[in-house]
């Protein structure tokens, strides 16, 4: 499991780096169980993500190009599958490396998010990831049973990686 970094400022801390790889394996890991077991080992899977940090006119505009919503947001989600099946199936397969998706997160919002609900930088930075990478997998939050199943799942691998409230 390897993500790659795109953090030109140097914002996200060796600690949120190592925090966010095991929420995506922590993820994974979850979203693959079949009844106590796991299809993804981390140790034998080639799965990539990208994270690209940005500020608040970079992701407005990329909020803009791609979704159509010319806003800041705090973090976009770039899947690369659209059916989690498929995902399961190629990263089953051992047939190489298997590009999962693209995360990018605003720090801006980071700052002022961490700030407003007082979670603290860290939290707020591994939050914001997580609850991409479950995107990635799928996950939305339009409707209110999705919206509970998300949070449910975000709140568990948060938990599981020791970061709380």
């Amino acid at each position: 499991m390897e993500l790659y970094f795109s953090d030109d400022n140097n914002r996200l801390t060796a600690e949120m780096r190592s925090l966010m790889h095991d929420a995506a394996v922590r993820a994974l890991t979850l979203e693959f169980s079949r009844d106590g077991e796991s299809s993804f080992d981390p140790e034998k899977t080639d799965a990539e993500i990208g994270v690209t940090v940005v500020d608040s006119e970079e992701i407005r505009e990329l909020n803009r190009d791609y979704r159509g919503v010319d806003s800041v947001t705090d973090v976009l989600s770039f899947p690369q599958y659209d059916d989690t099946d498929e995902l399961a199936e190629d990263l089953s397969a051992g047939n190489g490396s298997v590009l999962i998706g693209d995360v990018v997160i605003c720090y801006d919002r980071v700052l002022s998010q961490a700030e407003e609900f007082g979670t603290g930088e860290k939290r707020e930075a591994v939050y914001l990831f997580t609850h991409s990478i479950l995107h990635l997998l799928g996950y939305d939050h339009m409707q209110e049973d999705e919206k509970r199943e998300m949070r449910s799942r975000e709140e568990e691998i948060m938990h599981s990686i020791g970061v709380t409230r």
